[in-house]
Parts: structure tokens; C-alpha cells; sequence
């Protein structure tokens, strides 16, 4: 008889193939037999999982030991090494390796790229993974941890936290974790040689699952060990798990036989149940008098609900007097809780022997009205019984206990319980997704390594997030991060971006289009490789200030787009803009804008109405461009430079042969008079008609023309300057106030040229004698209104003088040929 049952166990493990997951004990061999002849749907509710599973049950139980000692080496042969859904992280640790207990740890190298590792010298420590921790800096920043999940399905979420005084200064550490953008817990270290262990059960909605470190109050923010358990099937489900998940507060195993936890292998999702016989303040105290504990080593079927360990069920206490009581501190609460008590019939009562009982909450009668009957209710004894309530709201200081009725014979029995809290998930940021998206591209990055949501709890360190609770990126700054390859068309998706600063880097191609970001005021990308033309989206932005294109491969398309520089902001482009540049027009083209000098904008706001201050860095007539009415702009801002700090900037030469500062070019010191030696130059084309640099038109020892000009000049001959096209068609005095500031702006020193103030003023006044000789006296009206002459100041002081002119409307003036 023997024989044949022992073939019959053998052969329906050969049925089973490679998918079963043995649980390594005779016990838990059965439940794996019985799972796979019934389906657990059935087993609900099915009298036929009664009858099936008892006779499975009969037949291990009539196995001889050799047998099932043989069963038992097999299992543990093939599948010593399996642990589907199992994450275990030694954080701090260097090595792999395999516990006591069989759970394979990790170093936490491979999932987090921050944070500095300290040992722990701690006596009588014998656990591998709590020898080491990974600690992070006590900053604004947070520094997560992130895995790889299988999507909708279920997690247990374990940290763990040994201080051991790693940081040498005995302050106990308390910080923020969370799950995802989701406040988890605040980790308050009171005990320098007691493990702190945070669990969670959450359903993941996405492929990764992110545990993150934050906002440290004392010490430094640290990690001892990080574990993710998957979970089958439908434990631990819940109706509203998809807004909320569950943090543990209490999981405890009565009538335990020591005081050690029971946890894997015997509980093969690697709970911990704590042993009611661990002793700490206000923790299960209260007893009831007459509380014994009972144990029983016969097996327990608890392969149903949230299948609890055996090994936990085969022991309880009991009420001899009629009644069990405890009161326990539950943390972090008062709160909404999910709750269940796990009942076994453990003991063999006589047929006229009952059991039955009541819950009893204080001050909340209304759970005390169910009756548990443990051996009806779980039809028979060694049987799993799992009543429970969720979404109730529970105290800090929970009283609870169980109180015999008035037709029961014996007292009540309890042998497990657990308290969960439901912590509603927050929804995270609305540019998560696209984000995910963006870091992804760049796998070895640091920077792309902080993980978690990009908002919350805290933002990454490169981003800033506005405060509504689900925030939209409206800041992202990556300059210098030595990124390659083309800009990421992420960027171009960030609806409410408002500043975006990837200079210092190394991208190359064109501009993406940046149409959906209506909100965008500040693109900085100098300092790249960037080319093609300038996509005239950028027109479409309404708010645009700033745009820094930083190279000079970028071009203007047939509809180009120029920056303009108004009074009251940086940047208004203008996407129908003619291509022609100032030196292709007339004098007489011009005169119908002298009536336009509304607003001051171009160089003088640069210098003078930004903070701080911008150096175009690269002024020259070609950058000086006329719109369809005739308005000039100054354009290609790609060499700018702001002056953050004191009155230069230190630079790389950068510019146009011809109309660099010779100062600049020596000391590398950018100032704003480089560019004010620029726009001389630009004045000295526009009088003359001559290029900056020519073989021809100097002279046989001169190619410059500042030289040339300053010689002229010099020796009184403005005549020999100005272009012999304009014929008779001008005033010599105003001439010759433009001819006098232009070499005022290229003096060899930069502390000797005028402002941008005091230039501006002059050409206006030259206008205005332009304008009283040749206008009509509606204009001459208009000219009235201007300001007197003011006298060009050479140590750079500025007079504060109202002006309504537009220094860049003046630059279209006759054009080289």
C-alpha cells in the first residue's frame, strides 16, 4: 500500500513540471499538491475543497518518512536558489551572497548611484545585512532607491534602519520615506543598536517602484537594507488599493514559543510576524487574566485569504477566564486602518465543548455584533479562519480583545493578527511620465539617477515644481552636464515649462520646436554644437525673454526669427522678419521711423535694463536686421554673456574678425565696453560704406577700419570718411557727431569709451539735425520733444537724461555695397 501511494506522490510531481513553487516543508508540499488539483477560485466557498483537501491531506500523512525525505531533498535539489519577486539589498554592501536563511542579498551598488557607505561595529550583531549602511547627505534633495516591478501586481515593501552611530556623532538621525511621490513614513531613530523595519504593501502601477530618503530633521538620512516581496494572486487585496496603499503597524503572532520572529522560509512571502512575547512600552500589554498560550504541531490548511505561515498558526493563546485583552500604541495613527484576525481550532474540544466569541472594540459597539464560531466557521479544526475589517478608524492607543458568549464553553482564541493604515497615494506630478521618458535616454547619467517622482516629495535636484498638489515642471537647468546628441524632444512637452538651461553641454542638430510650451520665458543653449536655422516657432512664444543660442552655426531661414530686446522684456521675437540686413538700406529708406521712438530696446536694454547685464559679445551690421516696417533688431544672441559678478567676465575669445575688441582679444576680459568697440565699428560702415577688414579700400598699409578712420578723423578730413554716394543729401554736423562717437567707441581702452547711454544720445541729436533740415514740420513738431545734446562722457559715467528714442530703430543707415 505504501508503494503505490508513494508512486502516486512521485508521479504527480513529475505532472507538475517546473512552474510549482515548493514551500520546503513536508506541511507546505501538500498545500502545493492541493493547489494544483483545486483551483483557488474554488476553494472559497466550495464544500468540494473540504473533501479534496482532506484526502490529500490523508495521503501525506500516510507517506512513510523515507519517502517524504525523499520528496523533500528533490524539492530542495531543484529549487534551493528560487525566489520569484524577491529584491534583497545589503545597502552599504560590497558583495552577493545567500543568508542563513536562504534569501539571496544584493549589494545596493546597482540601484542607487548616491550616498557614501559607513561599517557597523556593533557586538553580538551575527546578520550580515545589518554590518553595513548606505547614508545620504542631510540636504534639500532626495536620493531613491529604484526596481524593476511586474505591473498591477501586489508588493510587500520592507526598509530597514540600524543607526550603530555610523556617522560617529551619536545624533540619532529622523527623515521622510516615501513610496513613489507618496509620504510613506518619518523615521525617528531612538536606539542606536535596535533595527527600525517600515513595511508597506502596495499595488504597482507601473514598471518601476521607487523608495526615496528626504527632508533629514537630525543627522543624515540612511538605509541598512531594502526588500521587495511579490505577492500571488489576491492577497492583501483591498477595493480601494489603487488610491491608497497599506503601511504596517502591527503583525503579530500569539502564542508564539520565543521571542523570534517567524519570517522565510516558513512564511514563503517573507513576512515577519513578531512573537507576542517581545516586551516594549505599551505594546500588548493589558493581558486579560487567565491568557494561556497553546501550541500544536499537527498541519494547519491555511492556503486561502492572505495564507498565513503554519508555523504561525500552529500556536495561540487562549482566554481560560473567558475573555483576551490587549492594548497596543499603533503609529502614526489615529487613522483609517484595514485589520484582520487569523483564527485556527488548534485545540481537540469534546463534541459537547464550544468556542464561540465576540470582538469587543471599547467605545465602538458596533463591531462587537458578529459571532466567530472558529471550527464552523472554517469548516472543521486546523483550519484557517480570517474575519476582518477594512477602512476602520482606529486610535493611537488601541484597546481590543475578545469576550466569550453566554452558550460557549470554552474562552476565546486568537492566533495572529494585522493592522494596516491606509496611506492614500498621492497622484505625483503631471509631467512624471515624460520625464521617465527623458532620464531614460541618458542610463549612466548621474544626474538622471535620483529616481522617484520628479516633484514630490521633493524635487530633483535639476528641476523646480510649482506647489499644486499635482505639480508641473516650470524650471529644468542641466547646464554643463556634458549631455550629447540632439535636444531631447521631452523638453518640448513640458506644457508649463518657463526656464529651461541646457548650456555648457554638447548638443548638436537643430532646435527642436517648442510650440506647446506657452509658457516658456528663458532658453539658454549657448555652449553647444547646435546648427540649422532657428525654428520660427520660437516666434509663437508669447512670454519669451530670453533666448541664448550660443553658436554661430545657427542661421536665419528665409522667415527668420530675431530677438528684439524691448523695454519690459528680453526676447519678443518676430517670425515674419525680411532677411536683409542695415547695411542694404538707404538713408532716405529711413525716415519714416524717426516718428517710432517709443521704447528703448537692443544694446542699451542689454547693458542697462537687464540684471544682470548681457554682452552680446558679437555686434556687427550683419546682426543688425529690419523687419517689413523698417524697424531694426539686434539678433543672434549666441555668444551673449551675462555679468554675474563684478564688471567683466572672464572668456574664451569669442566674435567676428573686424569688430573684436582688441583689449578683449589681449586680456580675455569680456566687459560691456567690448561691445560698445563692436558697435563703433558698426557706425564707421554705416558712414563710410566700407567693410571692418578690406585689402582694397584703406589704403596700401592700412586693412582696418578703425585705423583708417581714426587717421582721417585726426587730421580733420571728415569728408575722406564719408560714403561718396550720399552726394549732398546730409547735414555735416550731424555727420560728424556720429563720426566723433564712432571713435569714441574704439578707443584701445575700454575705460576710455562712452556707454551705451551716452552714445544713444548723441545719435539722436544727430537725427534730430537730420530730420530739422529735411522733414516736413509735422516732424520737426515731433523732433522738439527730444532732449538737448549731451556732451559724450569718456569715464564712462551716464547722464540721466529722459529720452524717447530706440538706439537699434537708428542703425538703418546706408548700407555697404
Amino acid at each position: 500500500m505504501s508503494r503505490r501511494k508513494d508512486k502516486a506522490v512521485l508521479g504527480l510531481l513529475a505532472g507538475m513540471g517546473s512552474g510549482v513553487s515548493y514551500r520546503g516543508t513536508q506541511l507546505q508540499l501538500v498545500r502545493e499538491i492541493d493547489s494544483r488539483l483545486v483551483p483557488r477560485s474554488i476553494w472559497i466557498d466550495s464544500p468540494a475543497r473540504t473533501r479534496c483537501c482532506a484526502n490529500q491531506y490523508k495521503l501525506l500523512r500516510e507517506m512513510p518518512s523515507a519517502s517524504a525525505a525523499l520528496v523533500l531533498l528533490f524539492l530542495a535539489f531543484s529549487l534551493s536558489n528560487a525566489q520569484p519577486g524577491f529584491i534583497s539589498l545589503d545597502c552599504g554592501g560590497d558583495d552577493d551572497y545567500t543568508d542563513g536563511i536562504g534569501i539571496q542579498w544584493t549589494s545596493d551598488a546597482k540601484f542607487v548611484s548616491a550616498g557614501q557607505k559607513a561599517n557597523l561595529l556593533l557586538q553580538n550583531q551575527q546578520l550580515q545585512q545589518y554590518t553595513t549602511v548606505r547614508s545620504f547627505p542631510a540636504d534639500n534633495r532626495k536620493y531613491c532607491y529604484t526596481m524593476n516591478v511586474r505591473n498591477r501586481t501586489r508588493y510587500l515593501v520592507r526598509a530597514t534602519f540600524l543607526y550603530g552611530n555610523f556617522d560617529n556623532s551619536n545624533v540619532y538621525p529622523k527623515f521622510d520615506l516615501s513610496l513613489g511621490p507618496t509620504p510613506w513614513t518619518t523615521v525617528v531613530i531612538d536606539d542606536a543598536t535596535t533595527p527600525v523595519v517600515q513595511e508597506a504593501i502596495i499595488l504597482a502601477a507601473a514598471p518601476t517602484l521607487s523608495v526615496c530618503l528626504s527632508n533629514a530633521s537630525t543627522g543624515q538620512p540612511f538605509i541598512s537594507t531594502l526588500e521587495l516581496r511579490q505577492f500571488n494572486g489576491s492577497l492583501y487585496y483591498t477595493t480601494d488599493e489603487k488610491q491608497f496603499f497599506l503601511r504596517l503597524s502591527a503583525r503579530i503572532n500569539f502564542g508564539a514559543e520565543s521571542n523570534a520572529s517567524v519570517r522565510y522560509p516558513d512564511d514563503p512571502f517573507d513576512r515577519i510576524w513578531e512573537s507576542d512575547l517581545v516586551r516594549r512600552a505599551n505594546y500588548l500589554v493589558d493581558v486579560a487574566p487567565g491568557t494561556e498560550r497553546i501550541s500544536t504541531t499537527k498541519p494547519i490548511f491555511v492556503s486561502t485569504n492572505e495564507e498565513p505561515p503554519q508555523r504561525v498558526m500552529q500556536t495561540a493563546v487562549v482566554g481560560k477566564n473567558g475573555s483576551l485583552t490587549y492594548r497596543i500604541d499603533l503609529e502614526d495613527f489615529p487613522g483609517n486602518a484595514w485589520g484582520v484576525s487569523y483564527f485556527a481550532e488548534i485545540e481537540d474540544l469534546a463534541p459537547n465543548q464550544t468556542r464561540k466569541f465576540k470582538l469587543v472594540i471599547p467605545g465602538k459597539p458596533e463591531f462587537s455584533k458578529p459571532t466567530v464560531d472558529v471550527e464552523e466557521n472554517a469548516q472543521g479544526k486546523y483550519r484557517l479562519y480570517e474575519p476582518g475589517y477594512t477602512n476602520i478608524p482606529l486610535p493611537f492607543v488601541f484597546s481590543f480583545g475578545f469576550k466569550k458568549t453566554n452558550d460557549s464553553s470554552e474562552g476565546p482564541i486568537l492566533n495572529a493578527m494585522e493592522i494596516y493604515k491606509y496611506i492614500e497615494i498621492s497622484v505625483g506630478s503631471q509631467d512624471a511620465n515624460i520625464m521617465a521618458s527623458l532620464v531614460s535616454r541618458y542610463p549612466e547619467a548621474g544626474w538622471a539617477q535620483e529616481g522617484g517622482d520628479p516633484c514630490l516629495p521633493a524635487s530633483w535636484s535639476w528641476v523646480q515644481c510649482s506647489s499644486e498638489a499635482a505639480p508641473r515642471i516650470f524650471s529644468i537647468s542641466l547646464s554643463g552636464k556634458n549631455i550629447t546628441g540632439s535636444i531631447p524632444v521631452e523638453l518640448t512637452k513640458l506644457s508649463g515649462l518657463v526656464e529651461l538651461k541646457l548650456d555648457g553641454n554638447s548638443f548638436t542638430g537643430q532646435i527642436p520646436d517648442f510650440t506647446g510650451c506657452h509658457d516658456l520665458q528663458y532658453i539658454h543653449l549657448e555652449d553647444n554644437q547646435l546648427t540649422g536655422a532657428l525654428p520660427p516657432s520660437l516666434g509663437e512664444l508669447p512670454n519669451l525673454k530670453e533666448f541664448f543660442s550660443g553658436n554661430s552655426d545657427l542661421r536665419m531661414g528665409h522667415k527668420t526669427v530675431v530677438i528684439a530686446a524691448p523695454a519690459k522684456k528680453l526676447g519678443s521675437f518676430f517670425s515674419e522678419v525680411a532677411t536683409e540686413s542695415a547695411h542694404r538700406f538707404a538713408l532716405s529708406e529711413i525716415e519714416d521711423a524717426t516718428d517710432k521712438f517709443d521704447r528703448r530696446i537692443g544694446i542699451e536694454y542689454l547693458h542697462t535694463g537687464c540684471s544682470p547685464t548681457i554682452i552680446h559679445r558679437d555686434l556687427k551690421s550683419s546682426n543688425i536686421l529690419l523687419d517689413k516696417n523698417m524697424r531694426a533688431k539686434v539678433a543672434d544672441f549666441g555668444l551673449s554673456k551675462p555679468v554675474v559678478d563684478g564688471s567683466h567676465v572672464s572668456s574664451i575669445v569669442r566674435g567676428t574678425v573686424g569688430y573684436l575688441d582688441p583689449e578683449y582679444y589681449i586680456s580675455q576680459q569680456l566687459t560691456e565696453k567690448s561691445d560698445m568697440y563692436s558697435f563703433g565699428v558698426i557706425l564707421l560702415e554705416l558712414i563710410s560704406g566700407h567693410e571692418p577688414i578690406s585689402n582694397d579700400n584703406f589704403g596700401l598699409h592700412c586693412r582696418n577700419i578703425v585705423e583708417w578712420a581714426r587717421s582721417h578723423m585726426e587730421s580733420g578730413d571728415i569728408h575722406g570718411i564719408i560714403d561718396q554716394s550720399l552726394d549732398a543729401g546730409y547735414d555735416l554736423q550731424s555727420v560728424w557727431k556720429i563720426a566723433e562717437v564712432a571713435t569714441m567707441c574704439v578707443k584701445p581702452k575700454g575705460v576710455l569709451r562712452p556707454s551705451i547711454s551716452e552714445v544713444l544720445k548723441e545719435i539722436q541729436d544727430a537725427i534730430a539735425i537730420e530730420l530739422q533740415r529735411e522733414l516736413p514740420s509735422s516732424i520737426h513738431h515731433l523732433m522738439s520733444k527730444t532732449s538737448p545734446s549731451a556732451t559724450v562722457n569718456t569715464t564712462g559715467s551716464v547722464q540721466d537724461l529722459e529720452q524717447n528714442a530706440s538706439f537699434d530703430e537708428l542703425l538703418m543707415r546706408p548700407g555697404l555695397r
